[in-house]
């Protein structure tokens, strides 16, 4: 199970180095990525956050946060080890079946069938107190104006490239919270993460300068970056919406009219 689960791994890397405006870019600090995708681990370093690791390898964070018992507000430390291969007993759990309730003894003896387990109301565990100003339904904006210069294809470009002028605003899709908030990923340059909800994030690549700093509150259509052409050779943003981990296609969910 691991071995596979590092080939994909590797495979996945190569995706993400060569996804981003249709081009390749494996600097020699990716090699480092590489490796620790192959071994199965990845070093914590200096301004990365749960979700630009998770972003990068293509996993949902939460799923990365289990994997490696971190729990809200999913903090992570430099030189931290995360693995990226589910351990058997997370994999052994996920896997079992819930089993049912056992039937109460007088409910058995009196032959009346036993109650169901009641579903608990409580809402699932935020990240953070500010998880509940990000809305459960999203109204969704065009992040910039501009041609599109590439759209959405599965397994290659992972989201669109909008065309435009060196500093033409970058807007928030839609509410939601700054999760990320720097270079560090290969490829996409100066870079912004917002988490929307629990289901959806958007990123905003290759900005001139960002305008937001992890944390940070967002409304929909809020300037947060200023285009430009960090990590790529020409003025553009690259747009991307991730749904549970997984690149969709933007154009599902931004307007049909620009």
């Amino acid at each position: 199970m691991k071995t596979v689960a590092r080939a994909a791994l590797s495979g996945t890397l190569v995706l993400l180095l060569t996804a981003c405006g249709g081009q390749a870019v494996a600097p020699v600090s990716s090699r480092t990525v590489a490796v620790q995708a192959t071994l199965g681990q990845h070093t914590v370093q200096s301004g990365e956050t749960l979700y630009s690791i998770a972003w990068q390898y293509g996993f949902d964070y939460k799923t990365l946060a289990a994997w490696n018992h971190i729990k809200p507000p999913y903090r992570i430390k430099q030189r931290q080890r995360l693995t990226l291969i589910p351990s058997a007993a997370s994999a052994q759990a996920k896997a079992a079946p819930r089993p049912a309730p056992a039937p109460r003894k007088s409910d058995t003896a009196s032959g009346k069938q036993a109650p169901s387990e009641p579903s608990s109301s409580a809402p699932p565990a935020s990240d953070d107190d500010t998880v509940t100003a990000i809305p459960a339904h999203l109204t969704w904006m065009w992040p910039a104006k501009g041609d599109i210069l590439a759209t959405f294809a599965s397994g290659t470009t992972k989201g669109i490239n909008i065309a435009g002028q060196e500093g033409d605003p970058v807007n928030a899709t839609s509410a939601g919270r700054v999760v990320y908030s720097g270079s560090g990923l290969v490829g996409l340059g100066e870079l912004v993460i917002v988490k929307h909800n629990e289901t959806y994030l958007s990123a905003y690549a290759h900005n001139k300068l960002r305008l937001v700093q992890e944390g940070d509150k967002v409304k929909a259509g809020q300037t947060i970056a200023q285009m430009g052409r960090t990590g790529t050779d020409r003025v553009m943003l690259h747009f991307e919406v991730r749904k549970d981990g997984k690149p969709v296609d933007p154009l599902q969910y931004l307007p049909k009219q620009r």
